[in-house]
């Protein structure tokens, strides 16, 4: 008896463990809004399309994203000064931390988190008129404005 109870222990002890890598390894970008929004923020960046939680990207990457505006994915979305810098210190505030530190890249689906949740999704799919591209998450994410990401708000 004196035996089992620390063998016990060391086997939940190694599946709790197992089980955390395997979440935060899941989870690696996962979108979350702050406790707080910015108003210039989901002013601005909504006016043509959802505005982004600043935890899809790292900090570096929203530093890269308001830095060129002005060829913002092919449109010039060019802000005030002020504007500008108002929105880049609430996203790099609020950034993902789940990223590499050398990481910045520019486009929310080239996280972790979206490829291991995206991954088994054809090409067709985000192919759809309805759909357009992957980056268009409200076409299946009815909450995402919002942070929600939830996958039981898929429509069927």
């Amino acid at each position: 008896m004196k035996l089992i109870k620390p063998l016990l222990l060391v086997a939940l002890t190694s599946l709790s463990l197992a089980a955390c890598a395997r979440y935060n390894g899941e989870d690696r970008g996962k979108p979350m809004l702050p406790n707080q929004v910015n108003a210039k923020w989901q002013a601005e960046c909504s006016g043509c399309h959802m505005a982004y939680p600043p935890g899809l990207l790292p900090a570096a990457s929203w530093k890269k994203v308001m830095s060129g505006l002005d060829k913002h994915f092919g449109t010039d979305a060019s802000l005030s000064a002020a504007d500008t810098a108002e929105i880049t210190n609430f996203l790099v505030q609020n950034p993902s931390n789940r990223w590499s530190s050398t990481a910045a890249p520019l486009r929310t689906t080239e996280g972790e988190w979206f490829r291991v949740k995206h991954g088994e999704i054809s090409a067709a799919v985000f192919a759809r008129a309805s759909i357009k591209s992957k980056s268009n998450c409200i076409a299946c994410h009815s909450g995402a404005a919002s942070g929600n990401f939830d996958d039981r708000t898929i429509p069927k």
